[in-house]
């Protein structure tokens, strides 16, 4: 095992290579300012152990500035199962990676706290608690929280309206048109309650089988860049990041851009360039961070309760108001609003900006 100071701002990096199953795990802990660093653990398969490293960092910080800006007694860390591009695990050797993750995670004592992300689910969670205690995002059966989809898809609902009420003078979303880019475990879930509240939905997905589903719920199912670009009151990203860059801003026809994906924005640039064209984006950090608030609770005195949880996601809305209110109040960018509440609460902990 190595463990070193990572360049940057990162508190650690570790990297470890697997003694069961031969797989790198790399964890990335950007800050402990505000508490343990929460972060999932991303089952991926990379070019090569730089582009993996680079990910662990990128998204631990990421998840520093989403626990910041949401309020939560947390700091940031990301964790890493590394794969090789066309590399397939056995169910044996998965759950030794899984293992031998939870001994990475055992080994940083508490400044690390896992939790699923992309790759794994809460049934991994269970592997991984066989290792270590510092794991989150539990099987409710076991005191956890379980799936984290519905919380991210409540906070991106609770955002959609706050946008609204923001853009349009009103919450409602009767006679409203949402154009909803990606229906995975969150996207289909915030179309479905878009749909209950009386939206008039456009959807996409890359995955063609989701089209039945979207159109039991009365959607119109378009295109990726016909959803981008169509003449709705919101759009809602919830599939790959990058879709908002120099080409697609200028064509968006929605006043309103809130959504489950992450790193929306192709530069930091295009905040302002949004900003320009009339267009109110919720920063995607805010928006989809209802996931993380849902596993807050589970660390909280006397265990996980659904109905604190709930209220804790719905508060979302309060947070989105208080970025734009600041935004509007600065004559700046929702994105840069948020990481100036972000960065006051870290500096605020001890933790440099």
């Amino acid at each position: 095992m190595e463990r070193y100071q990572a360049d940057l701002e990162h508190e650690q990096l570790v990297v470890r290579r697997g003694e069961r199953s031969g797989v790198y795990a790399i964890v990335a802990v950007h800050s402990t300012a505000l508490g343990p660093a929460l972060g999932g653990c991303r089952l991926w398969r990379y070019d090569d152990a730089r582009a993996a490293v680079r990910d662990a960092l990128r998204l631990a910080r990421g998840m520093t500035h989403k626990s910041a800006v949401a309020g939560l007694p947390l700091g940031g860390g990301k964790g890493v199962l590394m794969l090789r591009q066309g590399e397939a695990l056995s169910p044996a050797r998965r759950r030794a990676a899984l293992e031998d993750f939870g001994d990475t995670v055992e080994w940083l004592d508490g400044a690390y706290v896992t939790a699923e992300d992309v790759g794994t689910a809460s049934r991994d969670m269970e592997v991984i608690a066989r290792r270590t205690r510092h794991v989150s995002g539990r099987a409710r059966r076991h005191g956890g929280s379980g799936d984290p989809s519905p919380s991210t898809a409540l906070g991106v609902e609770t955002s959609i309206l706050a946008a609204c009420e923001r853009a349009f003078g009103s919450a409602s979303l009767r006679g409203r048109s949402v154009a909803v880019i990606g229906l995975g475990h969150v996207g289909m879930r915030v179309a479905r309650m878009l749909a209950r509240r009386g939206a008039t939905l456009l959807a996409n997905d890359l995955d063609v089988t989701k089209r039945p589903a979207a159109l039991a719920l009365g959607a119109r199912w378009v295109s990726a860049e016909e959803a981008l670009r169509a003449p709705v009151d919101v759009v809602c990203p919830c599939a790959l990041g990058g879709v908002l860059d120099d080409e697609s801003v200028p064509a968006l026809q929605a006043p309103v851009v809130a959504g489950a994906a992450n790193n929306q924005l192709a530069s930091d640039a295009v905040a302002q360039l949004l900003v320009d064209r009339g267009v109110l984006w919720v920063p995607d950090f805010v928006a989809n961070a209802g996931g993380i608030v849902n596993i807050a609770v589970e660390l909280e005195p006397g265990g996980y309760d659904p109905a604190r949880a709930r209220m804790r996601v719905r508060a979302i809305g309060d947070t989105v108001r208080a970025v734009l209110d600041a935004a509007e109040a600065n004559a700046t960018t929702p994105l840069a609003a948020a990481m100036e509440l972000a960065d006051a609460r870290l500096a605020d902990a001890g933790h440099p900006a």
